[in-house]
């Protein structure tokens, strides 16, 4: 019986489960809106809203708890600094889940899961061109 069991397995064990939801999570809050699969999606909107309260209560606890469960400080940071001033005044609810057709490959159901009120300059902020710069000899 899987009684009190609420969260989806996702095919995964814990270990990765737990650094698959992290990594999601950082950038989601690096880019503000990602597509993936619309299970993962729902499994990572009450992780990131967690996170996201953690920011609001700002205190060193919350610091603490939040730069354990993220392995990159930066965008740890920017929960505490952008997202809880942006966040301030909001009960709840800061992620929205949209549904997105299903994958060519496999037919799998896709959503797209971004922050509410987001912000439009930071989706794709490093996948920009590379730029190489040649010797003058």
């Amino acid at each position: 019986m899987r009684h009190l069991k609420a969260k989806r397995k996702l095919n995964r064990t814990s270990s990765h489960r737990k650094a698959l939801l992290s990594n999601m999570a950082i950038a989601l809050i690096k880019h503000e809106q990602i597509k993936t699969t619309l299970p993962k999606a729902k499994e990572l909107r009450p992780f990131v809203d967690k996170l996201i309260t953690l920011g609001k209560k700002g205190d060193l606890p919350a610091r603490k708890k939040a730069y354990s469960i993220l392995p990159e400080k930066k965008w740890a940071a920017k929960i505490f600094d952008v997202l809880s001033e942006r966040y301030k005044d909001r009960a709840g609810g800061y992620t929205r889940v949209l549904k997105a057709g299903f994958r060519y490959g496999d037919s799998a159901p896709m959503a797209i899961i971004e922050l509410v009120d987001r912000d439009p300059e930071a989706l794709g902020q490093d996948s920009g061109p590379v730029l190489i710069e040649e010797k003058e000899e």
